[in-house]
């Protein structure tokens, strides 16, 4: 089984629970008897400044560009390598158009990314809520968060999603939009079994060599 699995969605939508949800499970990954390293990447990773909560793959800057774009072709090689393995990337294209935009920035055309995903088959979920439901979701998180302040608009997070499923609809990828509220991490997993698996996208469609 080498399901390969990009998790988009605003803040307060669950993508990273659901991520590591998603890596145990065993509709997905297979039976497990014991835990071993999961390959679980993230766009959000602040790599590029030397601070916390630093700059990552999504809101980089004019400095870091040229390295975005370099990661962007480094990640997709080594999945295209590593093409019999399954991969679980929460954020990552959508989220870095969306936010480049934001930002007033040059938002980049990844098709060619995506004609390159496409046919290791990856796929994109959604994670999405209704507007009404983000007061509640931000008071769980601030009960955990080490940033509350960047909690502080939700509205904020409402034009993003917005904007993702703008994006969305013009994917090449297959795109499940999963509503998230009031739902658990394993019965969010157990939706987007479902839908790997009537899209034929646990498994890969060409042999080894």
């Amino acid at each position: 089984m080498c399901p390969k699995v990009i998790l988009e969605g605003t803040r307060l939508t669950k993508k990273t629970d659901l991520a590591f949800a998603l890596n145990e499970h065993p509709r997905v990954v297979g039976p497990r008897k014991y835990r071993y390293h999961s390959p679980l990447i993230s766009g959000e990773w602040s790599g590029f400044t030397n601070r916390a909560w630093g700059r990552s793959l999504l809101d980089y800057g004019d400095a870091e560009e040229a390295a975005a774009l370099e990661a962007y072709r480094t990640w997709v090689r080594m999945f295209e390598l590593q093409r019999y393995y399954s991969w679980i990337v929460d954020r990552f294209h959508f989220s870095t158009q969306v936010t480049q935009e934001r930002l007033g920035r040059r938002a980049h055309d990844f098709t060619w990314l995506e004609e390159r995903l496409q046919p290791l088959g990856f796929a994109v979920v959604l994670c999405t809520r209704a507007d009404s439901s983000f007061p509640a979701a931000r008071e769980e998180r601030l009960k955990i968060s080490g940033n509350p302040a960047q909690y502080d608009d939700l509205d904020v997070f409402m034009r993003e999603q917005a904007d993702l499923r703008e994006v969305a609809s013009r994917s090449r990828l297959p795109v499940l939009e999963l509503d998230v509220a009031g739902r658990s991490a394993g019965a969010l997993a157990d939706e987007v079994a479902d839908f790997l698996q009537e899209n034929d996208l646990l498994r890969s469609t060409d042999r080894p060599d």
